[in-house]
């Protein structure tokens, strides 16, 4: 699995907003504490604002804040906001990838690969990233010293 950088900015910028609490956080502020440029930021938000996952508020005490409580959006919501679907073939669906022969079996390795991508990513949230307390599957897989490899 390969996350672009723009996932990457997306979720540690949710992150921040969901460590932050209600209080709005600003762009600057969000790209600081991160190490990220602002303005590739600010366009992220706004796709996460379309997205329905955050709320921009306007004025001096304004900022970006989450549209829903963290523990409510997943990692997967964040990066189909800005990235689209979690796993695809050449910009498609795994199901609707023709394969042949020897090949065919392919397209269930790709859809297996979604499946297991979506039952960690769907199952924690921006509360758990910011908290620290991952669910149990996810440390014991990322305790495995082979995942390290």
């Amino acid at each position: 699995m390969r996350l672009s950088a723009r996932v990457d900015y997306a979720l540690r910028a949710a992150a921040e907003l969901a460590a932050a609490g209600a209080g709005p956080t600003t762009v600057g502020e969000l790209a600081k504490e991160q190490d990220m440029p602002p303005k590739y930021l600010e366009n992220i938000l706004l796709q996460m604002r379309r997205a329905g996952l955050v709320r921009g508020q306007r004025g001096p005490e304004g900022g970006y804040v989450l549209a829903r409580p963290a523990g409510e959006i997943s990692l997967a919501d964040v990066i189909r906001a800005v990235d689209g679907p979690l796993a695809n073939v050449r910009g498609e669906r795994p199901e609707h990838v023709p394969y042949r022969g020897p090949a065919e079996s392919l397209q269930a390795v790709w859809i297996a690969l979604r499946a297991t991508e979506r039952a960690i990513l769907e199952e924690v949230t921006l509360e758990q990233v910011a908290t620290g307390e991952l669910p149990e599957s996810v440390r014991n897989l990322a305790a495995d010293p082979a995942a390290w490899d």
